[in-house]
């Protein structure tokens, strides 16, 4: 084969590649295991999931809700566990089907008119929200709410480094916990802006404020939920006047599996249809009059012209995305409704417990769903430690991981999987171990 190209080494296919960054050792891997072997090394890393072992209260864009186990048994189905992707679409109508339901139940929750079949999770999403308000309005300057999550940012960040896009940062109102832009700052030159809610503190933003502001400019504004359970409580980002909606969708019946696979929602106005990035599945019906599904936009460089391509690098993830959909059909209106209505309430219990402690406050006063900050009068990670060694509970995340100027903040997040003797024990564990 290299003497076919012209080649006389390996390593000569490899030539446009820096030699400073070229592997040249091997590969550290471990010989191979027994059936046996590897079981148990598989049970030994499931065991240090410490969500599952102890109490926790982490969330900060991965949360712990109860799946029913319908979820599980409908999703090892032959016929959807082995299928990847509809790339013949008129053999595909089951998988069609599947997405054809979690876009419109993804509509129904976001209040848009038009959702794809999914993306690879919410970080991503938000990257592509934000190069999609480049296409649509053509112009370069987006604005960023500094209470979005840190990686989703990086993520973001990453997006759009080479793709000519600014990314600058809003201001955030430290009593209120909220953000806020100058409305001068957001003019002709801005495309977007992009805001959180509930955000990453746990605030619920004002969202249709922000919309105005950027509807004045003649921008879009970009609403991304982390915790979409709070869709089922909150008034949707589309009343609100979003324009593009990005979400996690993990809530909703996928287990936090270290971090993923998880599945991304996407959905925006009809009028920006075409600029959507992924797949989208419609109803077709044939010269007989009988209904199909269809892939009726597949905008990647693998089905158009690259430079006519919305999307270079995404896709949808199907067997993600059919959990989600099994999970919201289970559970209905109603029994969303009330999985969103125990977290606001467990979460408020907690936060009033917390506040109540000698020492601790609640710095934020703006409305909450399911998460919020609590100041501990030490620095929180030496206490989180602390609790985690002492009284076997996950109490949160010490925000100085990622904001290094909060030392004493923790992240507090509660779901309908905690019961109130959790709760009563990590107020306990923070009372106890405050001094």
């Amino acid at each position: 084969m290299l003497r076919s190209v012209g080649l006389e080494s390996p390593e000569e296919l490899f030539s446009t590649i820096p030699a400073d960054i070229l592997l040249k050792d091997l590969l550290a891997v471990p010989p191979a295991l027994s059936e046996m072997e590897l079981l148990a090394r598989f049970e030994s890393l499931a065991a240090q999931n410490s969500a599952a072992a102890r109490p926790s209260f982490l969330g900060a864009g991965a949360y712990s809700h109860y799946s029913p186990t319908i979820v599980d048994a409908l999703i090892q189905r032959s016929e959807f566990f082995t299928a990847y992707t509809p790339y013949q679409p008129e053999v595909s109508q089951g998988t069609l089907q599947a997405i054809f339901e979690f876009q419109t139940l993804v509509c129904q929750l976001t209040g848009m008119e038009v959702a794809n079949a999914s993306m690879y999770d919410g970080s991503t999403g938000l990257a592509e929200a934000v190069l999609m308000a480049e296409r649509v309005t053509r112009r370069r300057k987006v604005l960023v709410s500094p209470a979005l999550h840190p990686e989703y940012l990086r993520v973001a960040e990453t997006y759009v480094e080479h793709a000519g896009v600014e990314l600058q940062r809003g201001d955030f109102d430290e009593g209120a916990g909220l953000s806020s832009f100058d409305e001068a700052g957001v003019d002709s030159e801005t495309a977007a802006l992009v805001v959180q809610s509930p955000n990453f503190f746990g605030c619920v933003e004002e969202v249709e404020r922000l919309a105005e502001v950027a509807h004045k400019a003649g921008a879009l504004l970009v609403v991304c939920v982390t915790e979409a359970i709070s869709l089922a409580m909150l008034k949707s980002p589309g009343a609100c006047g979003a324009d593009i909606v990005v979400a996690e969708g993990q809530s909703f019946g996928v287990p936090l599996s270290f971090g993923g696979p998880y599945v991304g929602l996407f959905a925006t106005r009809e009028k920006y249809a075409r600029q959507i990035p992924g797949r989208l599945v419609g109803v077709a019906h044939d010269k007989e009059g009988r209904r199909g599904f269809v892939l009726t936009l597949a905008t990647r460089e693998q089905h158009i012209r690259r430079e006519k391509a919305t999307s270079n690098i995404c896709t949808n993830e199907g067997l993600i995305a059919l959990a989600a959909t099994i999970y919201l059909e289970t559970m209905g209106r109603r029994g969303l409704q009330e999985v969103a209505g125990q977290c606001a309430q467990k979460a408020a219990y907690a936060a009033r417990r917390i506040g109540e402690i000698e020492g601790f406050s609640l710095p934020y006063s703006a409305p909450r769903f399911n998460e919020f900050v609590a100041r501990a009068p030490l620095p929180a990670a030496g206490l989180l430690e602390r609790i985690a060694d002492e009284h076997n509970i996950t109490g949160g995340l010490a925000l100085s991981h990622y904001f290094p100027d909060r030392p004493n903040d923790l992240l507090v997040c509660v779901t309908e999987t905690n019961r109130r003797s959790e709760i009563d024990a990590l107020v306990a564990a923070l009372r106890e171990t405050r001094g």
